[in-house]
C-alpha cells in the first residue's frame, strides 16, 4: 500500500518556533511511513528534515516585532501580485500532491495575514473527492487580541472546515480555553497531543555547559534587551554570580557587529556566541537557564529538569509567552521577570533567587506530542 501523502503548511513571521514545531511533526510522520511535504512560507532557515520534502514559497515575514505588516525577503511590503503568485503556487502543489491529510500550522487560530492563500487551500481540500483530513496544528497558548468578533470567526472556521484541532500542549499545565474563550464550543474538535519537542539533536562536547548560567535569546531577532541585561549582571553582579561560568547565546539573526560588541564586553569565565544546535544537551549540564518563554525553549527547559528564569517576550500585543511563563511560575518551575521590569539589577535578583532553589524533578507534563500526533492521524485515516 503506498504511503499516505501529508501536506503541512507553516508560516513563521518573526522567530522560528512555528517552523521547528512543524518540522518535528513532519519528521515524526515521515519516520512512520507517511509521504510528507512541508510547505514553508517564511524566510528560509536551516532546519532538520530527514526525508521530508521541503517546498519553499516566495518568502514573507513580519515587518517588525509588532506585526505591523508583511514584507518580502528584501524588506519590501508585499503586494497583490505577491499574494497571487503564492496562492497559485500553493494550489498547484495541492493539486499535484493530492494529500490524504492537510495540516495547517496555527490557522485559523492565527496567521490571519495568510488568509489570501489559506482559505483557497482549505476550500480546495473540501472540493476534491475523496476529501482529505483537514487538521489544525496549534500550540498550547494563543495570543489574546481582545477581539470578540475575531474569536467567534476562529471558532466558526474550525467548526466549518476542520476535522480536528490538535493542541500541542498539556491541559494540566495550561488549557486551550485559558487563551481561547470559545474552546467549549469546539470541545469535540480539540485533541491534546502533549508538547511537541523540536528534536534538536547533538551531544555537547565534554565539559561544555557544566555548572553554567546559560542565557539564550531564541532563534529570532528579538531578545537583545535580555542579552544586554545579562551582560550587565555578569559585569557588576554579586561576586557569587560573576564567579560562575556564563554562556550567553545570541539569536541566529544577530548581526556580526552586534555579536562582536557583546563579546568585547565579556571577560573572565564567560562566553558569548551564537545559538547552538546542542542547546538541549548543554542545558542538562547547566546550573541555570535564563531565557524568554517561547514554546521550544520552555520544552528544552522542562526536559533538562533545570532551574530557570524566564523573561517573556511581550512587545506589542504579545501575551503568549507571558501566559506560559506564569503557568510555569505557578508550578514552581520558573521565576519570571516581566519584560517591562527587565534590568541588570532585577535580573541579578531573580538569578540569585533561582539558584537558591532545588533543581526541579522530571516534568509531569507530556512531552511526546509528535509521536502522539502520528498515532492520532494514523487512527483517523484508519477510521
Amino acid at each position: 500500500m503506498p504511503a499516505a501523502p501529508v501536506l503541512i503548511h507553516v508560516q513563521h513571521l518573526l522567530g522560528i518556533g512555528h517552523l521547528k514545531r512543524a518540522a518535528a511533526l513532519a519528521r515524526a510522520l515521515e519516520t512512520e511511513g507517511f509521504d510528507v511535504t512541508l510547505v514553508s512560507g517564511g524566510i528560509p532557515e536551516p532546519i532538520e528534515l530527514g526525508g521530508v520534502r521541503l517546498v519553499q514559497l516566495e518568502p514573507m515575514r513580519a515587518a517588525d516585532a509588532t506585526f505591523s505588516g508583511l514584507v518580502d525577503a528584501r524588506g519590501q511590503a508585499i503586494d497583490e501580485g505577491f499574494k497571487i503568485r503564492r496562492r497559485d503556487h500553493l494550489l498547484e502543489m495541492f493539486r499535484t500532491l493530492r494529500p490524504r491529510v492537510l495540516i495547517t500550522e496555527m490557522f485559523p487560530f492565527g496567521r490571519r495575514q495568510s488568509w489570501f492563500e489559506m482559505m483557497p487551500l482549505i476550500e480546495a481540500a473540501h472540493a476534491v473527492r475523496p476529501r482529505p483530513l483537514v487538521l489544525c496544528s496549534v500550540r498550547d497558548i494563543l495570543v489574546d487580541k481582545g477581539k470578540a468578533e475575531r474569536t467567534r470567526d476562529m471558532a466558526r472556521l474550525a467548526r466549518t472546515y476542520f476535522d480536528r484541532v490538535l493542541v500541542h500542549g498539556d491541559e494540566h499545565l495550561v488549557s486551550f480555553g485559558a487563551s481561547f474563550s470559545l474552546a467549549d464550543e469546539i470541545a469535540d474538535l480539540l485533541v491534546y497531543t502533549g508538547y511537541v519537542a523540536s528534536g534538536s539533536s547533538g551531544s555537547a562536547p565534554p565539559g561544555i555547559g557544566e555548572g553554567e548560567i546559560v542565557v539564550s535569546a531564541g532563534g529570532g531577532a528579538v531578545g537583545v534587551r535580555l542579552i544586554e541585561a545579562a551582560l550587565g549582571v555578569h559585569a557588576v553582579g554579586a561576586a557569587r554570580l560573576s564567579a560562575m561560568p556564563w554562556r550567553i547565546l545570541a539569536g541566529s539573526a544577530t548581526d556580526p557587529a552586534t555579536l562582536a560588541a557583546w563579546q568585547a564586553q565579556i571577560d573572565g569565565d564567560a562566553i558569548v556566541e551564537r545559538a547552538r544546535a546542542d542547546f538541549p544537551a548543554l542545558l542538562k549540564r547547566a546550573a541555570l537557564s535564563v531565557s524568554q518563554a517561547g514554546y521550544n525553549t520552555v520544552l528544552d527547559i522542562l526536559a533538562a529538569e533545570i532551574r530557570s528564569v524566564l523573561v517573556p517576550f511581550a512587545a506589542g500585543q504579545e501575551t503568549e509567552q507571558s501566559a506560559r511563563a506564569a503557568a510555569l511560575q505557578r508550578d514552581g518551575r520558573a521565576i519570571v521577570v516581566p519584560e517591562a521590569e527587565l534590568s541588570a539589577e532585577r535580573l541579578a535578583e531573580a538569578i540569585a533567587q533561582a539558584l537558591d532553589r532545588a533543581r526541579p524533578g522530571p516534568s509531569p507534563y507530556r512531552l511526546d506530542g509528535a509521536r502522539e500526533t502520528v498515532r492520532l492521524i494514523a487512527r483517523m485515516i484508519g477510521a
